[in-house]
């Protein structure tokens, strides 16, 4: 019997859909800022930086950047040495992440807030799962414009002591 891809060698098998869990933290808070987040591999980074605006609530107003070893991706930017490559052109899968690995993710570059993004886990996609999904953390995010980590930690003092002259 003749196959229907005979001479074309045998079919390559797709790898298997996965999801990822990702453990976001804000870098320099206290007390710690932090969401767990479940994505498809195959979702664009853009995405993901627009799931990490909506976990943290913040409005995405400035710009960002993800870093991984010595490539940044984000808004494209081409200047000599600081270039930086499209997110829009990227999937998770891309990255070739595995359990263990670590991106960076900087958001306002002005009050340098700074997410380590921290693969947890990778495995099977859930039938009929919906991604992404934020599975838990703890506390509020930073307020887009609150003037960065110290105007933060000032306004998280405030809060504790109402009779605070700031």
């Amino acid at each position: 019997m003749i196959s229907l891809h005979e001479g074309r060698g045998a079919r390559r098998k797709r790898p298997a859909a996965r999801a990822l869990t990702l453990l976001l933290r804000v870098n320099g808070c206290e007390p710690g800022v932090w969401r767990r987040l479940v994505v498809r591999e195959k979702m664009w980074l853009s995405q993901l930086h627009d799931s990490i605006q909506l976990v943290f609530d913040w409005y995405d107003y400035q710009t960002h950047t993800f870093t991984l070893g010595s490539r940044r991706f984000g808004n494209p930017v081409a200047a000599d040495e600081n270039s930086v490559e499209d997110d829009r052109d990227l999937l998770l899968s891309d990255l070739g992440l595995e359990e263990g690995h670590h991106l960076a993710y900087r958001y306002h570059f002005g009050e340098g807030w700074e997410v380590d993004v921290l693969v947890e886990a990778a495995g099977p996609l859930e039938k009929r799962g919906r991604y992404p999904v934020c599975l838990g953390g703890e506390r509020a995010g930073p307020p887009e414009d609150c003037g960065g980590r110290e105007a933060f930690h000032d306004m998280l003092s405030c809060l504790g002591d109402p009779a605070s002259a700031l």
